[in-house]
């Protein structure tokens, strides 16, 4: 549909329309239940509503541990996870859960992030500012110029850290203007984030595997001993079967001393022959390969 839009509705606005009449035929279809790591409001919840609409029922849960939980415990159909930010990098918290879950990647959405200083009080009268760690590091010189003698508190979400601003007098947050409009806080400073292309990454993640599309996403794991050329020897089969990969990222197998688990994204769908192939050669030296799953290339 936004391919073939000519106007005068923008591409966005068609989106949101088509979302909402899927959302709502998915609910008539069968009561869908999405689980996120909450409260509601969070940028999490954000990224859910944009992804499957207003229709389906929400599931809000403490952490991303809850949120796998949840999906495979069946207890929700598919949940939503943030992987990354274009400014602090990897959720590594989201890659290690993957270690031991053997839930798919369903799809992928990626959002704009912008930040705003919410309180009740004036600024000078802020002595402590709320957020999740890897808000505060996206807003760090922000912060450091605007605020510098506040204290900074680390909470699991930007929704948890605009409850406490509402309760605790002196206290700010740094959330959406979701957040704001939910808990009543007035937006003091808006896009205080160091960045302005600021984005962030979250996956679907439930039980079913995606055919292919023709313009999809593949995420795979494995494990490499520490050796001479191990990062050499594993990028060679996707060179000779011209596969690009988006992204590679390496995390401690907390399984042997020196041991790692890497996490490669690439062009294309698992059943394709050339991944197929660089695939088969990859097992042949690494060990506890692992598809996460083949998704559709998300869009803004």
């Amino acid at each position: 549909v936004s391919s073939q839009n000519g106007g005068p509705l923008s591409s966005e606005t068609l989106r949101a329309i088509y979302r909402e009449v899927m959302s709502g035929s998915l609910a008539l279809e069968k009561p869908l239940k999405i689980a996120y790591m909450g409260p509601p409001a969070s940028f999490s919840n954000i990224a859910a509503l944009r992804k499957f609409g207003s229709s389906v029922r929400y599931l809000p849960v403490n952490t991303i541990t809850d949120v796998f939980a949840e999906v495979e415990h069946g207890r929700a159909d598919y949940g939503v996870v943030p992987i990354e930010n274009s400014i602090e990098g990897a959720i590594n918290y989201t890659l290690d859960m993957f270690m031991e879950s053997d839930l798919k990647i369903c799809s992928e959405i990626s959002i704009e992030i912008s930040h705003n200083l919410l309180s009740k009080c004036r600024m000078d009268q802020i002595k402590k500012v709320y957020s999740n760690p890897n808000v505060i590091g996206q807003c760090r010189m922000w912060l450091e110029g605007n605020l510098p003698q506040v204290e900074l508190i680390e909470v699991t979400s930007t929704t948890r850290a605009a409850e406490t601003a509402v309760k605790e007098k002196g206290a700010a947050a740094i959330g959406s203007s979701l957040a704001a409009e939910c808990y009543g806080l007035n937006i003091l400073a808006c896009s205080i984030e160091d960045s302005p292309h600021n984005m962030t990454r979250f996956l679907v993640i439930g039980k079913a595997e995606n055919k292919p599309t023709g313009k999809d996403k593949t995420s795979v794991m494995f494990s490499v001993k520490d050796r001479v050329g191990a990062l050499h020897d594993m990028l060679v089969p996707f060179k000779k079967n011209k596969i690009n990969l988006t992204k590679i990222e390496s995390r401690p197998s907390k399984k042997k001393v020196w041991e790692y688990r890497f996490f490669i994204d690439m062009i294309g769908h698992h059943e394709d022959a050339g991944i197929k192939k660089a695939i088969k050669e990859l097992e042949s030296i690494c060990t506890n390969l692992k598809i996460l799953g083949s998704y559709p290339q998300g869009t803004r």
